[in-house]
Formats: structure tokens, C-alpha cells, sequence
């Protein structure tokens, strides 16, 4: 069995992942794991964990780490819709990046400021069994959490 520790991307408001007001993260569709709430503000988000910028947009990311895990980061709730407005892209997709490392600069009080919810839901990417996600107290209790401090560890 491996573990991998997933660092928060932006600090914020710890919120457990079926407290997203989105069924396809709630349910844990995509896969299990916790989110942030950054409140309405500009951060840097980073790399949870260390691996390879699997998949790049302006509104989300995916690393695989070496252990094949692949860790979903995505920035806002239907931001998609946006076209890249409010994201500063600064790496590009295939490289290897380093745990704490800046791929993106969010902008989430524009995101907000256009009505829609600048949450940041961070998965493992096709978990299906909630029980393999040990979140931390911060989630636990939803109280702030600071940008790469751990927000989970996932067990496979």
C-alpha cells in the first residue's frame, strides 16, 4: 500500500469534499479528497504534490506523482465558463514540478465577483472508496488552513 500526502494548494477555509455545492465533486465523481474555500481573494496555487503536470488549463490542473497517483486541483465551480479569465498560467503541461511549487495564480475574487463559487475541490483522481482518504483536522472541523500545509493523505 502507498500513501500520498496532498498539501493544500491555497489557504483558505478547509471544507469537507461532500460540502461542495457541486454533485460531481460531492459525490466524489471524480474522486475523493477535501477542498478549500480561498474567500475572495488573489493566491498562488501550487503543486499538492510532487510529479508531472499531467493535464493543464487555465482553471484546473492534474499531477501524476511517481507512484502513478494522479491529484486533481480545480480552481472555482464552473470556471470553465471563463475562458481563462482570472488565471495566470505559469508552468506548462508535462513538466515536473515540486511539492509547493506555483502553477497557477487564481484570481478568485473576480471568479466571485461573477457569481460563482471560488472553492478549490482537490481530488484523487478516480478513488472511489471515500474511506482511503484520511483528511486533516482542518477539514475535520472546516477551520483555516494555510497554503501547503496537508489537507489529506491518501491510502491505495
Amino acid at each position: 500500500m502507498s500513501t500520498t500526502t496532498v498539501l493544500a494548494p491555497v489557504a483558505g477555509r478547509a471544507v469537507a469534499l461532500g460540502d461542495v455545492p457541486d454533485p460531481v465533486f460531492s459525490a466524489g465523481m471524480v474522486g475523493h479528497g477535501a477542498a478549500i474555500d480561498p474567500g475572495p481573494c488573489v493566491v498562488d496555487a501550487i503543486a499538492p504534490v510532487s510529479g508531472r503536470l499531467l493535464k493543464l488549463m487555465p482553471h484546473a490542473y492534474v499531477l501524476l506523482t511517481e507512484e502513478k497517483v494522479g491529484v486533481l486541483v480545480h480552481l472555482g465551480l464552473d470556471t470553465v465558463a471563463l475562458d481563462g479569465e482570472g488565471f495566470t498560467v505559469h508552468l506548462n503541461q508535462g513538466d515536473d514540478v515540486a511539492a509547493g511549487q506555483v502553477i497557477i495564480t487564481y484570481d478568485a475574487a473576480s471568479v466571485a465577483a461573477k457569481g460563482l463559487n471560488p472553492i478549490v475541490p482537490v481530488v484523487i483522481m478516480d478513488e472511489r472508496e471515500a474511506a482511503n482518504i484520511a483528511v486533516s483536522d482542518a477539514v475535520r472541523t472546516g477551520s483555516e488552513i494555510a497554503s501547503g500545509a496537508v489537507l489529506f493523505t491518501a491510502n491505495k
